[in-house]
């Protein structure tokens, strides 16, 4: 049975997911680098140096949200980046950043399913995902998607959370992650679900090398996990 945000909807994973990042979109950034402690910065970044050695000219950011890691993207000075994301509320917040930010040059945001997308077969360099693939209403779908539209040679680079296993950082982050994170998200964000739906669906989702045999099923060659910071988190690469 899929996690869904608002257990009390018969709305398919995919709408709820679109309208719980629609609700929490003016305070998602904020929170975001707040309840992590900013060391979401820090794995985007070690991430993005990961895809340093192709030097990717075209790179698609699929659920892109407000758009950082599509700027973090710019340090392999890529000719453009895409991002797309299900949330229009997301990418607005993420389009006036961009503009501050005066990038419009290199970095174009557009609505678009991660599970259908409108690209054609081979066209990017490199597809990067952060903190998205675990809200795939279909894992296999969305990875196999990932894989038509990224060019032959070309890596898929995902930042995802994971679970701690060594005591006693399992115990602690277990209880921040189950209590703590969820009830600031709650008063902060306004949206009872969004937060109480962020430690379920990482329950429920595989990481290390379950994620790694989802991977392989969708085609993807020579890939690797990398925990990061105890393992809350990790990056995941893998070769078309």
């Amino acid at each position: 049975m899929a996690v869904v945000p608002y257990k009390d909807q018969t709305s398919p994973k995919k709408e709820q997911v679109a309208q719980m990042f629609d609700n929490i979109s003016p305070r998602y950034d904020f929170l975001n680098h707040f309840l992590s402690l900013g060391i979401d910065v820090s794995w985007r970044k070690k991430a993005i140096k990961l895809l340093k050695p192709q030097a990717p000219k075209h790179i698609l950011d699929i659920a892109t949200g407000t758009g950082d890691f599509a700027i973090q993207a710019l340090k392999l000075d890529p000719e453009m980046v895409t991002g797309v994301d299900i949330s229009e509320g997301m990418l607005q917040v993420g389009r006036k950043k961009i503009d501050q930010k005066g990038l419009q040059q290199k970095i174009e945001l557009k609505y678009g399913d991660s599970e259908n997308l409108e690209f054609e077969d081979n066209k990017f360099d490199a597809v990067i995902v952060s903190f998205g693939v675990r809200n795939f209403e279909n894992l296999q779908k969305g990875l196999s998607e990932m894989y038509r539209v990224l060019r032959p040679g070309g890596n898929a680079v995902i930042v995802e959370f994971s679970k701690p296993q060594r005591f006693p950082f399992k115990q602690l982050y277990g209880f921040y992650f189950q209590w703590i994170l969820p009830t600031l998200g709650r008063i902060i964000s306004r949206d009872n679900a969004a937060y109480s739906y962020l430690p379920e669906s990482v329950g429920k989702f595989p990481y290390g090398e379950a994620f790694i045999k989802e991977l392989q099923e969708a085609g993807f060659k020579n890939n690797v996990c990398k925990p990061l910071t105890f393992g809350i988190s990790s990056i995941y690469m893998g070769r078309k």
